[in-house]
């Protein structure tokens, strides 16, 4: 390999993350930003000027395709497998098997479907799911939190336990007493294990981290504290680690991420070099401003495109007229030169899928769920449908016992895992439903047959198709048209999204989204929605009001990205007045006129232009009602719940200063 073709094509930014010498560097780097090719390249080039062992490189990832690319990118610039590239638990389980080897030791039994070994423990109780219980399991132990911590972490993390905290601390000890009893591992023990060793036997240890002394781990936002233990249990004392992530888009906190390790790594160790690659070559300007909008930031990322089509937002009826709709935009979008694949359908839950997979069906659009059948693949819909195609059963009674699930009692209390496993069983209801009413003689089997038939559109992988995908699954992944369906409050942010944390990651899961397109980005939102045999009225995600404005901002012809300008000059111009800034509206208002200096300051601080914190409205709007606590500013217009975790102790503080 020649190192100076390796650093060719390379901006200054990824140039120096390639070559700086020394560690431990951090890379944070934006959507779009080359991540992955700055990564491979820095592997590459220290292999060719002889800094770094081929054979002693540990690249890390989060799953076995995503080191599998890699390999076959560093292939690609010429270097022989000898790079170890592989998952946590992966190269985890393969250090444990050398060590047990070694030491003539039977390899325990890997415990790899919880679910039922739980649900044994657990014994018989009403409406918990043992698979709720082995996911707050794997929670509690990705963020190293033990029986004795539970409560207070879980209260701490704004948790809904599947059950009471004392009962789930007491199971969680009862299993891990009957697995050491049966010499059972999970996946998280492996981890553990791995630890284990190296911190017992400091010969051990010391070949371990000879054999990986070259440190590289993607995603780094992702990474879990049992993760990040095993990872400083591997690096030891060496400097000759590389971390590469972008703090905007962690969202598996809810699965135990802590994006703050890679948010704090500088300030843990001030040694650490950190490099920004902020240079997009994905996303129009026009995408990029609005992406940076809803972040509700002025910093973000810098466009390498030409300019674009503004972004559209639109609304719709009710969710089937949104899922028409968006299928006449891609028939719309679709040409000879573009294929189907080149477009892509995003939603925030599994559920939504399935009445966009219709419409695309019936418009004659070939659509392909990434990652396979979306709610009608996952394990509770498919339970139901056994039950409902039977033959001889009253589908009339099965599916009003079905809806009476899935509503519900009043009040209870309802883990996130169920309010989706609801929402999967409340789109099967849904097509119950409509089964029924076009069969004057409905059966079990005649619904697994109509079923069937909607199932028959199926595309498979190697086929032309547009992409039908969740936020999450859409991660990594880019489209040349985008259109992000059903922005409405309860989908965006979900509706069990409630501390300040959980907020920001929603806000972030939505950043996500936008930033999955290339050249056309489509918003939509529906003022009626089914779930199940419920039709519910809908309002708007409280972000497409900060959206909106940003694209009225590019209507009316004002430059992408050029939101930090206008603020400086608007600024200098006001600097050079000698006259102060006359308020032109409800200047007799001490209150209004408080309000607004708050947001100008708050805009300056967050480098926007003031209308993405509040418009003049809905400051009139808390200026009238002088709210005295959080409850009565969030029935306020304008105030979202995103809005109202950021700002909602500023502004009532200012409300109360200045009435």
């Amino acid at each position: 390999m020649d190192p100076e073709s390796l650093l060719a094509g390379l901006n200054e930014a990824q140039r120096r993350a390639v070559t700086t010498d020394g560690g431990p560097l951090v890379v944070l780097a934006g959507a779009g930003s080359g991540k992955t090719r700055v990564l491979t390249r820095r592997i590459a080039y220290r292999i060719a000027i002889d800094q770094t062992d081929p054979r002693r490189v540990l690249a890390l990832t989060f799953t076995r395709k995503a080191a599998g690319e890699l390999r076959d990118r560093l292939r690609s610039l010429g270097l022989r497998d000898d790079v170890v590239a592989g998952t946590f638990h992966g190269v985890a389980l393969t250090q444990l098997r050398q060590r047990w080897s070694e030491r003539g030791i039977d390899p325990p039994q890997l415990l790899d479907r919880k679910v039922g070994f739980i649900a044994r423990l657990m014994g018989r109780q009403a409406g918990v799911d043992p698979l709720d219980v082995v996911s707050e399991m794997e929670w509690a132990r990705a963020r190293l939190v033990d029986g004795a911590t539970y409560a207070e972490a879980a209260r701490a993390a704004g948790r809904t336990p599947p059950l009471e905290p004392k009962a789930m601390a007491a199971l969680m000890e009862a299993y891990a007493q009957e697995k050491r009893r049966r010499r059972l591992v999970d996946f998280d023990d492996l981890l553990a294990l791995a630890i284990r060793d190296i911190r017992s036997d400091p010969d051990y240890a010391a070949a371990v981290r000879w054999r990986h002394r070259h440190l590289y781990v993607d995603e780094f936002q992702d990474v879990n504290p049992l993760q990040y233990e095993l990872l400083s249990a591997w690096r030891g004392n060496t400097p000759d680690l590389f971390i590469v992530g972008d703090p905007n888009q962690a969202i598996y906190g809810w699965n135990g991420a802590d994006p703050a390790l890679l948010a704090r790594f500088a300030k843990r160790e001030p040694g650490a070099e950190v490099v920004e690659l902020l240079d997009n070559y994905r996303s129009t300007p026009q995408i990029l401003t609005l992406a940076r909008a809803a972040l509700g930031t002025g910093k973000g990322l810098e466009p390498h495109r030409g300019d674009g089509a503004v972004p559209e937002i639109r609304s719709y009826a009710n969710d089937v007229a949104e899922a028409d709709g968006i299928a006449e935009a891609i028939r719309h979008a679709n040409s000879v030169t573009r294929p189907w694949r080149d477009q892509a359908v995003l939603v925030r839950t599994n559920a939504q899928l399935v009445v966009v997979e219709q419409a695309l069906t019936a418009a004659g659009i070939p659509a392909r769920i990434k990652g396979g059948a979306g709610p009608l693949g996952t394990p509770e819909v498919k339970t139901e449908l056994r039950v409902l195609t039977q033959p001889g059963r009253d589908l009339q009674y099965l599916i009003g016992e079905l809806d009476s699930a899935i509503e519900g009692e009043a009040g209870e209390q309802l883990t996130q895992a169920e309010i989706e496993r609801r929402s999967n069983l409340a789109a099967l209801s849904r097509l119950v439903h409509e089964y029924l009413s076009v069969d004057p003689a409905p059966t079990g089997p005649g619904l697994g047959a109509w079923i069937g038939t909607l199932r028959s559109g199926e595309v498979a992988a190697d086929r032309d198709a547009v992409e039908l995908a969740t936020f999450h699954g859409a991660k990594g992944l880019e489209w040349p048209v985008v259109h992000v369906a059903g922005l409405e409050q309860g989908l965006v942010p979900i509706g069990y999204a409630k501390t300040g944390a959980q907020l920001d990651e929603e806000t972030r899961l939505l950043y996500v989204a936008i930033t999955r397109a290339e050249s056309e980005l489509y918003l939509s939102w529906a003022a009626e929605r089914t779930f199940g045999n419920k039709t519910v009225r809908r309002q708007p995600s409280p972000h497409l009001g900060n959206l909106q404005s940003v694209i009225d901002h590019l209507r009316a012809g004002h430059r992408p990205m050029d939101w930090k300008a206008q603020v400086s000059q608007g600024r200098a111009a006001l600097s050079k007045s000698k006259k102060r800034p006359v308020i032109e509206a409800d200047t007799d208002d001490p209150v209004f006129v408080a309000l607004r200096a708050w947001r100008r300051t708050r805009a300056k601080a967050a480098d926007v232009p003031a209308y993405v914190i509040f418009n003049d409205q809905t400051l009139r709007a808390v200026a009238a009602a002088k709210p005295a606590n959080r409850s009565q500013l969030g029935r306020l217009p304008g105030i979202g719940p995103v809005k109202l975790e950021r700002y909602a102790d500023e502004l009532l503080e200012v409300v109360a200063s200045a009435s």
